[in-house]
């Protein structure tokens, strides 16, 4: 009973004091496989990146960013069969704005960042953050809700806005752009 208390007690003062979980995951397709670590740190984080696999070279790739890593995953975006890595990244506070790092594996040969095209202010009218992204059929996608003037951030009454991506060869890196925007 006494270590039960202790942990729970453990667990409240980690919460007060503002710390997170750090991050520790292992992605695989096939004889590729990636790790992604970070503290997730409030201030100074960094997300590493540990290939395993790539014919070119397997370096690690350290980042500095200000958000935490809260998921990543593998998709195949342009039917290729060779999939790209997606590294999700979340502010801390009550919009929990969302970020994607975005890899190529290049036909499994080394990892190069994809560049993600920004929105137009235009079509952030409304943001407040809470964003979910997916691959969806070769799609990159990134949806949030949208927020009415005076909605405060639990209750949005503006609906959704959707970002759909496509990737894209770009001169010296892959991009991702966007194809397409829809409120509903």
């Amino acid at each position: 009973m006494k270590l039960l208390s202790f942990a729970f007690f453990a667990v409240l003062a980690s919460a007060a004091a503002g710390l997170t979980n750090s991050f520790d995951k292992t992605l695989e397709d096939g004889d590729f496989s990636v790790r992604i670590t970070s503290p997730n740190t409030p201030e100074g984080n960094t997300v590493t990146l540990q290939p395993k696999g790539l014919q070119s070279t397997n370096d690690p790739i350290a980042l500095a960013v200000d958000s935490t890593v809260t998921r990543a995953f593998l998709a195949d975006m342009d039917g290729d069969n060779v999939t790209e890595l997606f590294v999700v990244l979340t502010s801390s506070g009550s919009g929990s704005y969302g970020e994607v790092l975005a890899w190529s594996t290049n036909g499994k040969k080394s990892l190069t960042p994809i560049i993600i095209e920004a929105p137009s202010p235009k079509d952030l009218d409304g943001y407040m953050g809470h964003d979910d992204y997916e691959v969806m059929e070769n799609t990159f996608v990134r949806r949030f809700p949208v927020y009415k003037k005076g909605d405060m951030n639990a209750s949005p009454s503006g609906g959704f806005r959707q970002f759909q991506y496509k990737l894209k060869p770009g001169e010296a890196t892959w991009q991702m752009k966007i194809d397409r925007v829809e409120s509903y």
